[in-house]
Parts: C-alpha cells; structure tokens; sequence
C-alpha cells in the first residue's frame, strides 16, 4: 500500500468495482458509462444474430440506437422515445453501477420516489455512435480472450506511470 491509499494506481491492474445487483448478460453483454454517454450492446429479441448499439447522451439525453449492420432501429420513435433497447441498456446499467451513479452522469432529475430513468429523461435525437460503440464492446471481448496476468499489456505502455518523467 502507497503513502496515500492506492496502491492499485501503481499496478498494470485496476481493482473491479462490482456491480450493484446481478444482470443478465445475454440480454446486454455491453454497459458502460463513457464519453459522454450511457453506451451498449442489447441483443436483439427476435434474431440471434443481431445485435444494437444503444445510446443515451449526457446532459440533452440524445438517444441512439442502430442494428450492428447500422440500421436504425424500428422502435425508437422518431429519436425522442426511448425503445426497448434503450430501456434494457438503462436498467443493464442501473443494475451494474446503482440508480444514483446513472442518473447522476445522465443528468437526470427523478421525480420523488421513481425509479425508472425514463421518467426523467427528455430526449432528443443523438448522432449515430454505433460504430464507435461496437469497436469498444468488441475490443472489450478481446480481453476476455487473454490469458489471466498482471503483467501490462503492450497497448496500454503509453500511458505514463505517475512520478516518471522521461
């Protein structure tokens, strides 16, 4: 353990934070709070072989959704109501990082006592971040092919370890 409490910042591995409940990872393999967005990966319910990227922006609650073939989906209403993959990402994500955490980096102001995020949103209509989605969601799947380690990994040398300067 370092002087001031995180030792961890010092490894090539970061502690995993976990989840708040179970979720179902068949449904959404993919949830992330990150550049600006609640961004996934939701399986589609009637083909296998299709998946959507789904996203809600921070802040304007711009949403998103696209087939992996980069289609629109059907049922997200124009852009200004959110589909059911939009709502299996959100609770995907309420379920992994707790109520507060989501609302809190959506913006999203609840109405006292609910629960669901939809209630607070007020959408409109995002750009399409499909394809950047799917590149981090299967960059993601690459890792989980690794072999367990704690040595570092060669495409993340360059960022700096604090205290070294070169």
């Amino acid at each position: 353990m370092t002087t001031d409490g995180v030792a961890y910042e010092r490894r090539s591995a970061a502690p995993v934070i976990p989840p708040v409940l179970p979720r179902k990872l068949a449904k959404v393999p993919f949830a992330e709070l990150a550049e600006g967005r609640l961004q996934g990966v939701v399986s589609s319910g009637s083909d296998p072989a299709r998946v959507y990227v789904s996203s809600v922006t921070t802040g304007d609650h711009g949403l998103s959704c696209h087939t992996n073939n980069n289609r629109p989906c059907g049922g997200l209403g124009g852009g200004t109501n959110p589909c059911n993959h939009i709502g299996a990402l959100i609770e995907a994500a309420v379920a992994q990082y707790g109520l507060e955490r989501v609302t809190r980096y959506l913006k999203v102001e609840l109405p006292e006592d609910e629960q669901d995020v939809r209630a607070g949103l007020h959408p409109t209509t995002a750009p399409n971040r499909a394809a950047e989605v799917f590149s981090g969601f299967l960059r993601h799947l690459a890792y989980l092919e690794l072999p367990p380690s704690t040595e570092p990994l060669p495409e993340l040398q360059w960022f700096p370890a604090a205290g070294v300067v070169r």
